[in-house]
C-alpha cells in the first residue's frame, strides 16, 4: 500500500518523513485513517525493533486485506480500566500473545490511549517477570498495533513485544524456542501475530517425506530433509494410528499445534495466573503514570 494514498487522508502533523520505520502515534493515526476509509479492511503494521518486527526496518511496514484472522474472534476474558479513558472499552484478550484490544466510535480517543500505553510499555520494566524495557542502551519493548472495525466502532489490538535476548534464548526470550525450530525458526511478525501461519517453504517438501515415512513406519533421522522432525514424529507416531488416508491431516494438525506454541513462546505473559499477575502490574504501572 503507497503511503502517499493515506497523506492524501491525513492533517499535517499525522504525516511522517520517510526514514526508518517507527511506531508512534502517526503509526495508530494511519492504520485507524485506513480502516475509516475502507471499513471491511483490516491494517496493521510490523512492529519496529528486531527479532519480534518485520524483516523490513528501514521504513513503514503496513499489511493488511479484507480478511478476518483469528485474532479478531477472540474474546476478552478481563476488562480493563484506565484512567482517563472510561469512555473505552479496553479489554485483555484471550490469545497467546499479549493483547489489549481498544474499541470506541471516536478513533481520535483510540489514538490518544494507544499512544499512552505505547510509552508506558516503552519505558516498563518488571524483572519478576523478565521484562527489560532496555539493556546498555538497547530498547526492548514495542507494539504490534492493528486496526479493524467492530460494526460502526473502530478497534485496535495493541500486543506488547519485547525483543531480549538471553544465553539460553539467543534468538529472543520471547521468540519461537529452540524445539519449534524444525517447524518455525523465522521471526514472528504481524500476519503470525494475528494467528495466520507464515511457514517456510522448505516444509512442503520435509513434510511430505515424512508423511510418507509415518505411514511407512520409517525412521525419519535416517533421512536429511526429515532428521530435524524425528523427535516430534516420533511423538505423532506413538499418539495416533497414522494410516494413508489420515497421515495429511494430523501432520497439518500437529504442525498447528507446533505454531500455536509459536505463539505462546512470542507472549511476553502468558496466560496463567501468574502471567495474568504480571499483566496487571504493567496496567497499574500505566494507570499510575497518566
Amino acid at each position: 500500500m503507497p503511503r502517499c494514498f493515506l497523506r492524501n487522508h491525513l492533517s499535517p502533523e499525522q504525516e511522517r518523513s520517510s526514514g526508518p520505520m517507527a511506531i508512534d502515534r502517526k503509526t495508530f493515526a494511519h492504520i485507524l485513517a485506513f480502516v475509516a476509509m475502507f471499513p471491511h479492511y483490516i491494517l496493521g503494521s510490523n512492529a519496529d525493533l528486531p527479532i519480534v518486527g518485520g524483516s523490513i526496518l528501514t521504513h513503514d511496514h503496513y499489511q493488511g486485506g479484507n480478511y478476518v484472522f483469528p485474532m479478531f474472534k477472540a474474546p476478552v476474558y478481563e476488562d480493563l480500566k484506565v484512567k482517563g479513558f472510561a469512555d473505552v472499552r479496553i479489554g485483555h484478550v484471550k490469545w497467546p500473545l499479549s493483547d489489549i484490544r481498544i474499541v470506541s466510535a471516536n478513533p481520535q480517543r483510540l489514538i490518544d490511549l494507544a499512544d499512552r500505553i505505547l510509552q508506558a510499555w516503552r519505558g516498563y520494566t518488571d524483572e519478576k517477570a523478565a521484562i527489560f524495557a532496555s539493556k546498555a542502551g538497547e530498547e526492548h519493548n514495542t507494539i504490534t498495533p492493528i486496526a479493524h472495525r467492530i460494526g460502526k466502532d473502530y478497534a485496535m489490538e495493541l500486543v506488547l513485544r519485547n525483543n531480549m535476548t538471553t544465553p539460553e534464548y539467543p534468538l529472543g526470550l520471547y521468540h519461537p524456542h529452540q524445539d519449534l525450530w524444525h517447524i518455525k525458526k523465522e521471526n514472528i511478525g504481524l500476519i503470525e501475530v494475528m494467528g495466520l501461519a507464515v511457514l517456510p517453504s522448505r516444509l512442503e517438501r520435509e513434510l511430505s517425506k515424512l508423511e510418507d515415512q509415518l505411514v511407512k513406519g520409517l525412521d525419519p533421522a535416517t533421512d536429511p530433509d526429515t532428521a530435524k522432525h524425528a523427535p516430534w514424529a516420533k511423538k505423532v507416531f506413538a499418539k495416533y494410528a497414522i494410516g494413508k488416508a489420515n497421515v495429511r491431516e494430523i501432520v497439518e494438525k500437529e504442525t498447528g499445534s507446533v505454531f500455536a506454541r509459536c505463539l505462546e513462546d512470542a507472549g511476553v505473559y502468558k496466560q496463567t495466573p501468574q502471567g495474568d499477575e504480571a499483566f496487571d502490574r504493567f496496567i497499574s504501572y500505566l494507570n499510575d503514570s497518566l
